[in-house]
């Protein structure tokens, strides 16, 4: 069973290695470089005690004349090496990063493509400060292990085996014995690593958990404030803080214990190499200089055995890293492209629900069961009901945020998962409740209703949206900036730019989700006027519990969580004296 676990966990490394290797093959020039650089370095440390020593039995046993006569050219050549060192150091340090930051930057844009492939329900299931944490924290090691990961290996192993070699050259029973201590030396370094691992990956997981904590804090913060929750919220922020230094904790305790050994193998190295010397030159078989030399060479073989210590915690950090971010590439989404998708074109506008029932999850209660209803084009439906009844799930399955259980939904007779994601959704317009404005001007909100918006286009659609008057009102006028998710703008402002921005958009068809029910009378009377000039000629979904707003509709459906129970126009409803009836009567008797 351990052998299977071990087999199992070694071919789970070898693929994580092999998809970050691919990660290079944009930049091989530089790779290619940077390990050339490596080795020219790695060979002019290496040949310094080896010219050393050839002076010391050549050179130096000349007389003085011929040794100033050719001392000079030494240093000329010395200098040369060293000079072609500076350059290929300046390479390795500069070049070498550049290659790292963009593959942590390629990283980086993988992973917000991916968000962006993402279905509803995995965010429905997962914190924003979670994977902000990924694509921010988690690569941040990446550009320092992608540049020093090949590099530090590459050049420690020409290091280690060409100093080895020479060593042997030198001495051979000194250096079987420095083998025998680099071996005990390597088997504690694999099994500390194992051990790190888990540490490193829980450090990913704690630093996660601060971000989600601080993300929603801040997100809320004028919440918080209006409850007085501000120590609640500290006492939050400094349980997950808490946990996080203990985490750290205790991979710096291991981090600790594991360089304090191996700084003590690196110092038995040269223990061996004393005591053995010193025994050989008692013996007679080793010369002073030749122990000098050795000693040299010790340092050359010691150096690159520490900075593969030293960058063990910098492989496991950005490996840790590196894992939870192709978690998230593993992630299939739940809602994408069939094979052989086509576009949605000419849309006219005819909408059918055919027997459709939807679930969120497997494990889970269904929340649609068997709803069928026909929407004809150009035709304004209404959706009333009581909270929970699926009114908004049954408009989310249109712009295909969540794939419908069972049944079908079709426009103008096509199945809407036969057609493109892209396309399916170019075609609905959606006004929430909760609306959302991004960092920026005025304009930039409006035009994010449709790519390359001309001025013209953007104005005109304020107009349309009543929200013209107000943007030239303002000293900046649509050059305005907004602050964070529109702070600066009341709750009808917004509302009216976010219909700015679908009248901009042009969609054939139209989704309007209680988008009146959070604002005062004044501003519904003035919104409800540009919802009623947006809907024109267009076939239109509206959820609303201010029933007022839809008394003008084609057709008002009442859906519970029994599904559909009611359903006509507002005087027939009202002679019925069924659900609508009695929520109309609720809400004009002012007992809602």
């Amino acid at each position: 069973m351990q052998v299977i676990f071990c087999e199992s966990w070694a071919v789970k490394q070898m693929s994580t290695l092999s998809r970050f290797a691919r990660y290079y093959k944009p930049y091989r020039f530089l790779f290619y470089t940077d390990m050339l650089c490596a080795i020219i370095v790695s060979v002019v440390d290496l040949s310094f005690p080896q010219i050393l020593n050839y002076l010391s039995k050549n050179l130096f046993t000349f007389d003085k004349q011929i040794i100033i006569r050719s001392i000079g050219y030494v240093g000329l050549f010395l200098l040369a090496l060293y000079v072609l060192k500076y350059f290929c150091q300046y390479f390795i340090t500069y070049w070498g990063h550049i290659m790292g930051a963009r593959m942590e930057a390629d990283m980086r844009k993988d992973l917000f493509n991916h968000f962006q492939r993402l279905s509803f329900s995995y965010y429905d299931k997962n914190n924003t400060g979670e994977l902000m944490s990924r694509l921010v924290n988690d690569l941040f090691d990446i550009s320092e292990l992608a540049h020093h990961g090949p590099e530090n290996l590459f050049i420690s192993a020409l290091k280690i085996i060409g100093s080895f070699i020479l060593l042997m050259l030198l001495n051979v029973n000194m250096t079987l014995l420095l083998l025998a201590v680099t071996i005990i030396m390597v088997i504690f370094s694999i099994y500390r690593n194992l051990k790190m691992e888990a540490i490193f990956l829980d450090n990913r997981i704690k630093i996660a958990t601060i971000n989600s904590s601080l993300q929603d804090s801040l997100a809320g913060i004028r919440t918080v404030k209006s409850f007085g929750n501000e120590k609640m919220e500290k006492r939050k922020f400094r349980k997950s803080n808490e946990d996080f230094l203990a985490s750290k904790s205790e991979s710096y305790r291991m981090m600790g214990g594991y360089h304090a050994w191996n700084s003590f193998f690196s110092g038995l190295l040269y223990i061996v190499v004393i005591v053995s010397g010193g025994i050989s030159i008692a013996a007679g078989t080793l010369k002073v200089t030749e122990l000098a030399i050795y000693l040299l060479y010790i340092n050359i073989y010691v150096q690159p055995l520490e900075v593969l210590v030293n960058f063990t915690e910098q492989f496991q950090k950005g490996f840790a890293g590196f894992r939870r971010f192709i978690d998230i590439l593993d992630t299939r989404p739940d809602v994408t492209n069939r094979p052989g998708a086509q576009p949605l074109e000419n849309v006219i506008g005819n909408i059918e629900y055919n027997n459709v029932s939807f679930r969120y999850s497997d494990d889970e209660e269904k929340v649609l069961q068997n709803i069928s209803l026909k929407i004809p084009a150009g035709k304004k439906i209404a959706l009333v009901g009581p909270s929970g009844g699926g009114k908004t799930t049954l408009c989310s399955l249109l712009p295909r945020f969540y794939d419908i259980t069972e049944g079908s939904i079709t426009i103008d007779g096509k199945d809407i998962r036969d057609l493109t994601l892209e396309s399916l959704r170019d075609a609905i317009g959606i006004v929430q409740q909760d609306v959302y404005m991004f960092s920026g001007t005025i304009k930039d909100n409006i035009a994010y209703g449709k790519a390359g918006a001309s001025d013209e286009e953007i104005v005109e659609a304020a107009h349309n949206a009543n929200i013209h008057d107000f943007a030239m009102s303002l000293e900046k006028g649509y050059d305005t900036h907004l602050g964070e998710r529109g702070v600066r703008l009341s709750g009808g402002q917004r509302q009216r730019l976010s219909i700015a921005r679908v009248f901009l958009k042009n969609p054939p068809i139209l989704i309007l989700d209680e988008a009146t029910s959070a604002l005062d009378n004044e501003n519904e009377r003035f919104i409800q006027q540009s919802l009623d000039k947006l809907s024109q000629d267009r076939t239109t979904i509206v959820i609303a519990h201010r029933l007022s707003t839809i008394k003008h509709a084609d057709e008002i459906i009442v859906i519970t969580d029994e599904g559909i129970q009611e359903r006509g126009n507002h005087q027939e409803l009202i002679e019925k004296q069924g659900i609508y009836c009695s929520y109309y009567n609720m809400q004009f008797e002012g007992l809602e």
